[in-house]
């Protein structure tokens, strides 16, 4: 039972992708990615980071959707979920928070680094699990990336710490 937190709607360049990450889901997302599209303006979407963080270029192609959470539209403090979007070409550099994270692509082609380990490519559908503090990174190509996230443990709004600092 999460009460509704009432959030004006806000707008991201960010979601000039959708109607593309719409198109490139499986069809088990697809209905998702579709309403997530269709109603893009009506939704509060947030970012984490500024130009000073990563260029220009990143915070115009980045950008969530927190659902439920300590900033969601729906009221939780003990776990947050949303989604994710990146836009093509974009390098999400290795950074750590104390949540745990689990994200599952909506989106295929995405490479996903943890830790030390060389970058991989994973599927639409597949888990990708981040425990607290472990380093993690996001390369897409030359497709957009939607990935839904769960995160519990810690301070669920932290702004990450850039950098491998930790290890997985």
């Amino acid at each position: 039972n999460m009460p509704v937190r009432p959030l004006e709607p806000r707008a991201l360049a960010c979601l000039g992708h959708l109607d593309r990450i719409a198109a490139l889901a499986p069809p088990d997302a697809r209905p998702l990615a579709r309403f997530v599209a269709d109603h893009r303006d009506a939704l509060r979407w947030g970012q984490t980071y500024s130009a000073a963080d990563f260029g220009q270029g990143f915070v115009d192609n980045y950008g969530w959707l927190e659902v439920f959470g300590t900033r969601g539209h729906f009221v939780n403090d003990a776990a947050a979920a949303g989604l994710l979007i990146l836009g093509p070409d974009i390098v999400y550099p290795d950074h750590h928070h104390i949540a745990e994270e689990i994200y599952i692509p909506l989106t295929g082609g995405t490479e996903w680094r943890m830790g030390e380990g060389d970058f991989h490519i994973r599927g639409a559908g597949e888990m990708i699990h981040h425990a607290s503090n472990v380093s993690h990174a996001m390369r897409t190509g030359k497709e957009p990336l939607m990935a839904l996230y769960l995160w519990r443990g810690g301070p669920l709004a932290q702004k990450s710490t850039i950098g491998s600092g930790s290890r997985g």
